[in-house]
């Protein structure tokens, strides 16, 4: 009896450990120190979350998608798609093949998600039978012009939805198509915005002849503001000359915007995706922390600086300054927990080293990766 408490113990200091090594990124740490749990009888589905982050964050998608299968074969059926989970929590897929059946796609995650993940619907259109897709309100117009969505409907769980065989969340769709390094869909731009829209947008701009910079500092509140830059560390920013800033930051965090920040842009700003889409287009360059700016313009193809917390989410990886789901973005990363002073000061040194572009017209983008790097 005693031996096996002892043995419960250590697996529980073991898994503490492993935790507390993710999070500060010490990565194969964290992963020794999960076999050395599995050896004294942890069970592999207790350390498979952890597990599945490490192996992201170095790149493994082979070893994440064992973890996904291990998780699906000991699924109970009646776990998917649950009524009285929230959205983000659910599973759908259980591993049902999609080739040459008709799928319903949910997009049960942020706006951000959604962005990054779509690219995967024209690859499932060219497998299956249909693609449709449920989706936030805010998605639609974006959604519904990538190629094989035949409709988009409202997210609900009481939506009059079509015939389907099988249904998968929309960040699930990677798994199921086995997604490597190397396959990775990241050919941008894999979304578009109309030329009026964005001529409309550039006309809220101030004349030609400085750079134009799109920022947003503030992400969801949800994980607690970690990915957040704090507004009073914007002043370095918007004290770099030659630089007209354009602010893309929408919801409550707008209203934080300090005395000293001055923006070029005139007029009303909306919340509509497309608007924020369209204004991306009339820019030369985006800095955004890690949420749907960062997203939206990496999927334009605008060139996009992207400033990252020190425990940063899995999908940007370990001690890249690039991104393989994105050819026009350039990762600005903390050096050390909550030090967003570096980050600043890098991408303040970095500015004044982007050329300007040619003349552009409106509804023009720029050459996709020009100041991307």
């Amino acid at each position: 009896m005693d031996a096996r408490w002892n043995a419960a113990e250590g697996v529980a200091i073991l898994l503490e450990r492993a935790g507390e090594r993710l999070r500060r990124r010490r990565v194969r740490e964290c992963l020794d120190l999960l076999d050395r749990a599995e050896a004294l009888g942890a069970d592999p589905l207790d350390t498979g979350g952890a597990r599945w982050q490490a192996c992201m964050l170095l790149g493994d998608f082979a070893g994440a998608w064992a973890v996904s299968d291990a998780v699906l074969a000991r699924a109970d059926p009646a776990s998917f798609n649950r009524r009285d989970c929230p959205f983000h929590r659910r599973a759908v897929w259980n591993g049902t093949p999609l080739a040459g059946r008709r799928v319903l796609v949910r997009c049960y995650h942020g706006l951000g998600d959604i962005i990054h993940f779509c690219r995967y619907l024209p690859l499932l259109a060219g497998i299956a039978r249909g693609v449709a897709v449920q989706a936030p309100d805010a998605m639609h117009a974006l959604l519904a012009c990538l190629p094989g969505v035949r409709a988009v409907f409202p997210l609900g769980d009481d939506v009059a939805l079509p015939d389907f065989d099988v249904d998968a969340e929309l960040m699930e769709l990677p798994h199921a198509f086995r997604s490597t390094l190397a396959t990775l869909p990241a050919a941008v731009p894999y979304l578009t915005v109309e030329p009026e829209r964005v001529a409309v947008q550039a006309a809220r701009l101030g004349g030609a002849g400085r750079l134009r910079v799109g920022i947003a500092w503030a992400a969801g509140a949800w994980d607690g503001g970690h990915r957040s830059l704090p507004p009073e560390r914007l002043g370095a920013l918007m004290a770099v000359p030659g630089v007209d800033w354009v602010c893309l930051q929408r919801g409550p965090a707008l209203a934080e915007a300090g005395a000293g920040m001055t923006f070029s842009d005139h007029g009303p700003r909306t919340d509509d995706v497309l608007d924020t889409a369209a204004m991306m287009q009339a820019l030369d360059l985006v800095v955004s922390v890690d949420t749907m700016v960062a997203h939206l313009a990496g999927a334009l193809a605008v060139p996009v600086w992207t400033l990252l917390s020190h425990e940063a989410d899995w999908r940007w990886m370990l001690g890249r300054d690039d991104s393989p789901w994105y050819p026009t973005m350039r990762l600005f990363r903390q050096p050390d927990p909550g030090d967003w002073a570096s980050v600043v000061e890098a991408v303040a040194a970095a500015l004044p080293g982007v050329k300007l572009p040619g003349v552009k017209l409106p509804g023009v983008r720029p050459r996709a990766g020009r100041v991307g790097r």
